[in-house]
């Protein structure tokens, strides 16, 4: 039975920011992960202003620089009215010194991540070895994974929306599932000559999508298309690339093909975990709490949970903090799941696909005027961007 002062169960981007932090601290962690690599699936890829300023420090945020495109400008578009809103985020820099996005591929900033870890000798991770059960009692926890047996002081669930390190401790996770799937389909067509922005949500009452680039493999970068699905699609059709193709000629028309690399399904769900904090387990990123992905917030929540819970833990590690400081980690996130990141992620769906015309007109109208006031587009990104709510949970006691 190998011992560790934390066991991190997950090397997403919020498991891996918990051990770069923590690792940073002088806590040494041993994480274990399910895959055999880090893989390039196509997920999350905004990485908002407040997050650049918690990696700033580290030399991380540099690094995302190096590898993601800066997007100073994001949209708000009607499928048939055209540009509605554009908001420029160079508002913000009364605020913040990061006044605009970074679309970086999550698979992209998991491996500056772990780069930096593989150089500390307090970090080790064990590849192919997912966690079957966890355990824990008055002294520390167990993670059982196949016939391995491995003790920590304290686990980490960053395990995904289906954690077991969650399930394990019997902790609810409450909220709702989306009748319909989201598909993205990945493109090379470049849609900035056409007015588009690097980030763009498009409204409709029936074929509502997000449109966003990202670096992708190629110089040129790629553009991702998120779209919702009906219950009744087949998912071999949707995935099909012909047929992909077809949708985005039915979305936006254009002359030749679209060229399609990658298609994606996912079922959307809006689910918050009852507590973050049992006993010596604690949760963090989709394993305690999930949402859609419009306005790129999900990620951020992740590596947010995970600065909170890491710069807490290694404090009561080290003697210099009561694990009494591990509740207010709960409080916080807690907090900031339900009043901001379900909030706003629920509403930003709501307002794309509004299908009464009077009420959508209404929406309409008021993006279109938030964006031309400098006091209300201020307001309005301080919200978007993550920073309002990152101020208020801070303020938690």
């Amino acid at each position: 039975m190998a011992a560790a002062p934390v066991i991190i169960v997950g090397a997403g981007p919020s498991g891996l920011t918990a051990a770069f932090f923590l690792v940073r601290a002088g806590v040494p962690v041993l994480m274990l992960e399910r895959g055999d690599r880090i893989y390039d699936d196509p997920r999350a890829a905004t990485i908002h202003p407040p997050t650049l300023e918690m990696f700033a420090d580290s030399g991380i945020t540099a690094k995302i620089l190096e590898k993601g495109i800066v997007a100073r400008y994001w949209q708000f578009r009607g499928l048939k009215e055209g540009q509605v809103a554009l908001f420029d985020l160079d508002l913000l820099s009364d605020t913040t010194g990061f006044p605009y996005r970074v679309q970086c591929e999550q698979h992209r900033l998991s491996r500056i991540l772990y780069a930096e870890l593989e150089k500390s000798p307090d970090f080790e991770i064990r590849w192919s070895t997912p966690a079957d059960a966890v355990t824990q009692d008055a002294d520390g926890v167990t993670v059982t994974a196949g016939a391995e047996s491995f003790r920590a002081s304290y686990v980490i669930g960053a395990d995904g929306g289906r954690s077991v390190v969650r399930k394990s401790q019997e902790i609810g996770f409450e909220g709702f599932t989306y009748p319909e799937r989201f598909l993205v389909i990945t493109t090379t067509h470049d849609f900035e000559p056409e007015g588009f922005s690097y980030s763009n949500y498009l409204s409709d009452p029936d074929r509502w999508a997000a449109i966003f680039k990202v670096p992708g493999d190629r110089p040129a970068g790629l553009w991702r298309v998120t779209s919702p699905t009906t219950p009744d699609e087949r998912e071999e059709d949707l995935l099909d690339f012909a047929q992909a193709e077809e949708r985005l000629q039915k979305l936006l028309p254009k002359e030749g093909g679209y060229e399609i690399v990658h298609t994606n399904l996912y079922a959307v769900h809006q689910r918050v975990a009852e507590t973050f904090r049992k006993g010596r387990v604690l949760l963090i990123g989709d394993a305690a709490h999930v949402n859609n992905p419009l306005g790129g917030m999900g990620m951020n929540f992740g590596i947010h949970d995970a600065v909170s819970v890491s710069a807490k833990l290694a404090a009561v590690i080290k003697g210099e903090a009561n694990d009494a400081l591990l509740d207010l980690f709960d409080r916080q996130r807690r907090h900031a799941a339900q009043a901001f990141l379900q909030f706003q992620t629920i509403q930003n769906k709501q307002v794309l696909e509004e299908k009464d015309p009077v009420q959508r007109g209404k929406r309409l109208d008021d993006m279109r005027a938030a964006a031309t006031d400098p006091v209300r587009a201020h307001a309005h990104m301080m919200k978007t961007s993550m920073i309002e709510g990152v101020r208020v949970v801070a303020a938690i006691e």
